[in-house]
């Protein structure tokens, strides 16, 4: 007889992410819950300039600063946090969509099917992520929208072949020969015996692909193909501050430690997730 789970919601989640992961947790979700309330807690518009304070250093006015247009650099770096994660997490989401379909198709189905959606996966980890989706990014003309896009189908090849070698593992066993002795149908068979099993491992490789979409579009904003001004990015403010980071130092280094522990965070809560998972 199975004795019922009598922990709470908050208990559970903290045993899933293990010690190591609910600092970096924690960290994550007051980031998120900050950046969702910018509009709130940000002390000025991200657009709002206050030309008799340009290039200010960071003081009790600015904490931050200000840029040289004399915007504040606390509230881009807030408005900006709403972008650069958003891409993070909606790129994740579609490399998990993309990787879990050929994943699953590819190691469901087996035999030819299977070799060339494999060979098309090693194909596309081949080619250098940047500079092809600097290229995509520059011929689509950049916005948010697109980098989610280009930025998930470039990082779905990790979680396809993760799901393929978890379906490969699980296909021979009993219960799923029984559920298709049963007459259930292939898609059935996928969503309600394999997908339940290949599912902690989707959630560690949608942990790392957050904080690589958000890496990668960082990269992209710092090299002008990106998240285009005014809207803030960090990725962009790294841009903007590259040619004063000598003498207005500030300018890049808020946007630049956000990125830092954002990414630092998001990779101690993959590592835990993959050891409490195993």
């Amino acid at each position: 007889m199975a004795v019922a789970d009598l922990r709470t919601p908050g208990s559970r989640v903290a045993g899933v992410l293990g010690r190591r992961g609910r600092i970096p947790a924690a960290v994550l979700v007051a980031l998120l819950l900050v950046a969702a309330a910018a509009p709130i807690v940000a002390p000025r518009s991200p657009e709002a300039l206050d030309l008799a304070n340009r290039r200010a250093a960071p003081s009790l006015t600015h904490w931050f600063g200000t840029d040289e247009l004399g915007r504040d650099v606390l509230t881009r770096v807030l408005y900006g946090a709403r972008v650069t994660l958003a891409v993070g997490l909606l790129s994740a989401l579609v490399a998990a969509a993309a990787g879990v379909t050929v994943g699953a198709i590819g190691g469901y189905a087996g035999g030819w099917v299977d070799a060339v959606l494999m060979r098309v996966t090693d194909a596309a980890l081949t080619v250098p992520r940047l500079p092809l989706l600097m290229i995509a990014s520059a011929v689509l003309n950049p916005s948010v929208p697109v980098l989610i896009v280009v930025v998930g189908l470039a990082g779905w090849m990790e979680t396809a072949r993760l799901v393929r070698a978890e379906f490969l593992t699980a296909k021979p066993r009993a219960f799923v020969e029984a559920a298709r002795a049963a007459g259930s149908s292939a898609p059935r068979v996928i969503v309600h015996h394999l997908l339940p099993i290949a599912a902690p491992s989707i959630a560690v490789s949608m942990t790392l692909a957050v904080g690589r979409g958000m890496l990668l579009e960082s990269a992209m904003s710092f090299f002008g193909v990106g998240v285009q001004p005014p809207t803030p990015s960090w990725g962009n403010m790294l841009y903007q501050a590259q040619t004063t980071m000598s003498s207005q130092p500030w300018l890049a280094l808020f946007p630049g430690a956000c990125i830092f522990a954002t990414a630092l965070c998001i990779n101690l809560l993959g590592d835990s997730l993959s050891q409490t998972t195993t």
